[in-house]
């Protein structure tokens, strides 16, 4: 496939690192056996097998002779100082520590409910990542007039890393005291729902969404879903948690006029065990009633808006 400048712009944003390194091989035209001779220029010993299965995804980059190989690529590629060493996970002046250390974590270390989640992607046969990558994501979280979570709606832009990606996980998981068995999941746009798992003790509910066509690696998705719940207890925050660095995500919650909170907050954890930090006051619209936060690049973790009622 094509690819320009702002194809390349995107991709170094969002990753993830192969499509990256194909994407800036494409734009700038170098086949790999010239940029195997100009980091043989610069000393690095690089194959050509292996920078083929770098940018096929077969292989990352990880021992730290392939992590100085890719800075040098960064310079060959003409390329923004540490745009592609940071989709591999490892930032500007990291230690030994941080060599090879994957640009993720698993739910085990996000929800306190991974156990579970695990299960049912598992009943679901889903792979780790389900072989896409969040592009966009926007989020609106509707509160009740007796303090509930009543619903969310998402509308979610991804780009498959592989071929034949045609189906997404979408994962809700309702404040204490929901029915899971009474929430029900809406196909919204560009998708359909497939099958759905629900676990009554924790409150989660797993969809599948059908996409109408299989992407190919490197094609984008634009899809739009939501959950209808109304079934939990008081609600206090809203939570999404992170396993794969991604693009921009946006997440807005609407009061109802008759339940305002008197204080909202943003917050950010690496885990659920770490204490929020990053904590920033929302002040709360007027008519409209909603605070929100933007992340412009998602990295691995929690992000999430609190509030208190009193």
């Amino acid at each position: 496939m094509g690819h320009t400048e702002a194809d390349l712009a995107q991709v170094l944003h969002t990753g993830p690192f192969h499509l990256a390194l194909r994407a800036a091989l494409a734009v700038r035209g170098l086949p790999l056996q010239r940029v195997q001779h100009h980091l043989a220029h610069r000393g690095i010993k690089v194959g050509v097998t292996s920078l083929s299965y770098w940018q096929q995804g077969a292989r990352r980059p990880q021992r730290p002779e392939s992590l100085r190989a890719v800075r040098a690529l960064e310079e060959v590629l003409d390329l923004p100082g540490n745009s592609l060493i940071r989709l591999l996970g490892v930032g500007e002046g990291s230690g030994s520590a941080d060599v090879g250390r994957p640009a993720s974590r698993s739910y085990r270390s996000l929800v306190e409910v991974s156990d579970t989640v695990e299960q049912l992607l598992a009943e679901l046969e889903s792979p780790a990542d389900g072989g896409l990558h969040t592009v966009g994501h926007t989020e609106r979280v509707r509160i009740g007039p007796d303090r509930e979570l009543v619903g969310r709606d998402s509308q979610h832009v991804i780009r498959a890393h592989r071929d034949g990606v045609d189906r997404y996980l979408a994962i809700h998981h309702g404040d204490p005291g929901c029915d899971p068995e009474r929430v029900r999941v809406s196909a919204l746009e560009n998708c359909r729902t497939g099958r759905v798992r629900r676990h009554r003790e924790s409150g989660m509910v797993i969809a599948e969404l059908l996409f109408d066509a299989r992407l190919r690696a490197g094609d984008t998705h634009l899809f739009g879903y939501g959950f209808e719940d109304a079934t939990g207890g008081v609600s206090t925050e809203y939570v999404r948690g992170f396993t794969y660095a991604g693009g921009q995500y946006v997440l807005q919650i609407r009061f109802d006029e008759g339940a305002l909170p008197v204080r909202c907050r943003r917050f950010a954890q690496a885990t659920t065990g770490a204490p929020r930090g990053a904590r920033t006051d929302l002040t709360l619209s007027g008519r409209h009633r909603t605070v929100h936060l933007v992340e412009q690049g998602v990295r691995p973790g929690i992000l999430g808006i609190d509030w208190n009622w009193d």
